[in-house]
């Protein structure tokens, strides 16, 4: 068995550190961030966890607590936060030569070469060196499997006389850590999986490490032996390095208002359509399948009416406008009018890489004419001079079907004209 060693980094309260970057005033102030249309509490800083409000819970519920608790409120930035993100993972990218990006405020980095070093204070060179660099508060645990550095972070951000690294590496009370994590918190042991875990008085992390792998075949299958393998130091769950292409990709967004008008819903469906398109191109994908969706807001009494088209393309593609062409004509087969709905989403599949979308004899392949060539000046100047510098006039100008952002932060890292002043 190869000794590997794993880092892995989590960004502390991340949405709430993102605001505090540019409002620096708000560093101990009870922080909340909103969901779509501002309607529920999607992520809190450790200030407002304090307070006992739970995540979920309707924005309108705690607006009488906003005074009395000094609480400041913001509308998901996705901009801001995905620009930050991307600054982290830079950053964190300067410590080693393999890196998994795990979701938008986690990465795994393999330190297995760098065995020679003092890993606590490298792990504190990265904490430094991120917050240092991006001003984002960073947890980072280590361990000989990412399981166990999922753990060894989770304790890091816990307790603070860490201050902010734990290494599990030859640990010697690595039991009685493992004790401490209840099971159901475990990386890879889903609800299901915790509720019959518990049921066979297996509550905690160092339990469920003790059990016989015969059990775990029967009871977890698979899957669940190779999570009691990391729990034990054993490696099992490799780096993802090469990207599986993702099965479909999926842009909706609610409505602020309800919208009735076949004209508005087109330029949603263009906007929505257009973003998925981006993310094909994100990852060197091409795509050949797209459908429509469109519903009413069912918790309302109401007319109700729900429906979906699709189409395809007759060559895989990642030309926005070959997209834009199919949903407009998707989207008229399913519109009824005197309806108001409060949802539209486009969701693309049947998706390949590039590189290995079949050839046809009429029709020119997407790499092999000037639409890959368009997309791709298209995407850098987006990404040089911020989002929707260029966009397509199908998306409207107006807009006036976008989320209700009331409490929305400047774009301070994307927008030229939201750019933070020094004084």
């Amino acid at each position: 068995m190869r000794n590997e060693i794993f880092a892995l980094v989590d960004c502390n309260n991340f949405y709430a550190s993102c605001e505090r970057v540019f409002q620096p005033s708000l560093r101990t102030t009870p922080i909340g961030v909103l969901s779509n249309n501002d309607g529920c509490i999607v992520a809190m800083s450790k200030e407002m966890k304090k307070l006992g409000i739970s995540r979920g819970k309707p924005a309108f519920k705690i607006f009488h607590l906003l005074q009395k608790y000094n609480i400041k409120l913001f509308s998901s930035n996705y901009a801001l936060y995905g620009d930050m993100s991307a600054r982290v993972m830079k950053t964190l990218s300067q410590f080693t030569p393999e890196m998994e990006v795990y979701s938008i405020d986690e990465a795994f980095l393999r330190l297995t070469e760098f065995q020679h070093l003092d890993l606590n204070e490298y792990g504190k060179e990265i904490r430094d060196t991120v917050f240092k660099w991006t001003g984002i508060p960073v947890s980072v645990g280590i361990g000989r499997t990412k399981t166990l550095a999922k753990i060894a972070a989770r304790i890091a951000k816990k307790y603070s006389k860490f201050n902010g690294v734990f290494n599990t590496i030859d640990h010697p009370k690595m039991d009685k850590i493992l004790e401490t994590i209840p099971v159901e918190k475990v990386w890879g042991i889903g609800r299901q999986y915790a509720k019959k875990l518990k049921k066979y008085g297996i509550l905690n992390a160092y339990k469920l490490s003790q059990v016989p792998e015969y059990w775990v075949k029967r009871q977890l299958t698979v899957v669940g032996l190779r999570t009691v393998r990391e729990l034990q130091g054993d490696s099992c769950i490799d780096f993802e390095m090469d990207i599986i292409p993702r099965k479909e990709v999926v842009a909706s967004r609610s409505f602020g208002i309800p919208i009735t008008e076949l004209s508005d819903l087109q330029e949603a469906v263009a906007s929505h359509c257009t973003r998925a398109v981006e993310k094909l191109r994100e990852q060197n994908l091409v795509a050949s399948y797209v459908t429509v969706y469109l519903t009413t807001n069912r918790f309302k009494n109401e007319p109700q009416y729900a429906n979906y088209s699709s189409s395809t393309l007759i060559v895989p593609s990642a030309y926005t406008p070959d997209f834009l062409k199919e949903v407009k004509i998707a989207l008229k087969r399913i519109y009824r009018p005197n309806y108001n709905y409060k949802k539209v989403g486009v969701m693309i599949s049947k998706i390949m890489h590039q590189n290995n979308a079949p050839l046809y004899f009429f029709y020119p392949n997407y790499l092999d004419d000037k639409r890959k060539d368009i997309m791709d000046n298209v995407d850098a100047i987006n990404k040089n001079w911020g989002t929707n510098t260029i966009r397509y006039a199908a998306s409207g100008t107006k807009q006036k079907w976008q989320m209700q952002r009331e409490f929305l932060s400047p774009s301070y890292t994307t927008n030229w004209d939201e750019l933070p002043v020094v004084r």
